[in-house]
């Protein structure tokens, strides 16, 4: 079983960090929308869907990021200490 470089492994954490980011920002989108839902105009609540919206894509491509750079590295990227 072969470990990350250094240069691998700060690649991995800084994919794992910018994850956790987006994940909270979308969280928290999510919260607003659903609490917006009865207590907004529907502009407001438009506005609230197309923020949780945005972030649910960077979200996405966080993901994306994070599995790619898994299947390149294979067995390695499950290996960090």
């Amino acid at each position: 079983m072969k470990t990350l470089s250094l240069r691998g492994y700060d690649q991995l954490r800084a994919l794992q960090s910018l994850l956790r980011e987006v994940t909270y920002d979308r969280n928290t989108a999510l919260r607003i929308f659903i609490a917006s839902r009865h207590s907004t105009t529907p502009q407001a609540r438009r506005e609230f869907w197309l923020e949780f919206s945005w972030l649910d894509q960077e979200y996405r491509v966080a993901v994306r990021r994070l599995a790619q750079f898994c299947a390149d590295h294979g067995d390695s990227a499950t290996s960090v200490r």
